[in-house]
């Protein structure tokens, strides 16, 4: 029997490019974190959240396809590309599809490809307290290439790598230990992540109109006490004309009152207030001087609590 659903292991977000010849670095892929547990009687996937997404991904359902062993765990990132580049948009497209009607549709509008880059458990044995340049001789004799499944390369030279997704437009890098032992559920520099650009997940308290059809989000984060504040608004980015249809039939029923937020916006003029639930992945530039966002853009509607959503980096 395979062990239960566990939480992955995460790397902290730094400003500078580990050196030294203990550590590698991966590209930072912009997608659904997945763990695939798997043996001779299921395959079953798992998001970062341990919620079920077997259903979501059935290309993955046959692991001789990919994998040698008979029971395993592996961990990776499930990418879309979008003109030849991964699109966290796309993904969660394809995430958010549950019905198994839409399935075949879904599978030919958003092919997707599951990068992985780590082991957990092999052949009846947890492999996690084994060193990562171990774990990853075993991945790459366990699991077999093929057009749906990749296995992330790793490079030495972190410097490099980073120049090279910046100039696609790429997310970032993960730079790791090769000595590191996987820490199930924790989060440490034994892995740390260098990023391109900054995200967070925010929480939609109001929107603006164009027409009868949303053009803009108002968006907030909670702090320390519990206080909804507002962090700036964002109409650019990723979402279709049907997304915005889509959304401001879902959003239009929890119209409210009073604004959500315990400060007050600067687009307050014109909006419609909202009940917090919606969320929001936001990419952006900086923060202003007025605890704002420099630069929002609108990745994709997520499913996060929006009550994690807050000021300390937990998103």
């Amino acid at each position: 029997m395979l062990p239960a659903p566990v939480a992955p292991f995460e790397p902290l977000l730094a400003s500078a490019i580990p050196e030294g010849a203990d550590w590698i670095a991966q590209i930072k892929w912009d997608g659904v974190r997945m763990l695939t547990y798997a043996d001779e009687k299921e395959v079953r996937l798992f998001n970062r959240r341990q919620h079920e997404r077997t259903e979501q991904y059935p290309e993955f359902a046959e692991l001789a396809g990919y994998c040698r062993a008979k029971s395993v765990i592996l961990d990776g990132e499930i990418i879309a590309l979008e003109n030849g580049l991964p699109s966290f948009h796309q993904v969660m497209r394809r995430d958010g599809v549950r019905s198994k009607e839409r399935m075949q549709a879904a599978m030919r509008s958003v092919p997707v490809v599951y990068m992985i880059f780590d082991l957990l458990f092999l052949e009846g044995e947890w492999v996690t307290e084994r060193p990562l340049s171990d774990r990853q001789q075993l991945l790459a004799q366990t699991v077999i290439p093929n057009e749906r499944v990749q296995l992330v390369p790793s490079v030495r030279q972190g410097a490099d790598l980073f120049h090279a997704v910046c100039e696609r437009g790429m997310e970032g890098i993960v730079c790791k230990q090769l000595a590191s032992r996987y820490g199930v559920g924790s989060k440490d520099g034994r892995w740390v992540k260098i990023k391109n650009d900054r995200d967070l997940v925010a929480v939609v308290g109001g929107m603006t109109l164009r027409g009868a059809t949303a053009n803009a989000l108002l968006l907030g984060l909670y702090d320390s006490e519990g206080r909804f504040l507002y962090i700036g608004h964002a109409g650019t980015g990723k979402l279709t004309g049907a997304d915005w249809a889509e959304f401001t039939a879902a959003a239009l029923p929890l119209r409210q009152a009073g604004k959500p937020f315990a400060n007050t916006p600067d687009r307050a003029k014109d909006a419609i207030w909202l009940k917090p639930v919606f969320t929001v992945k936001i990419r952006f530039l900086d923060w202003t001087r007025h605890g704002t966002l420099r630069h929002p853009s609108i990745q994709a509607f997520v499913a996060v609590p929006p009550h994690t959503c807050t000021w300390n980096g937990s998103n």
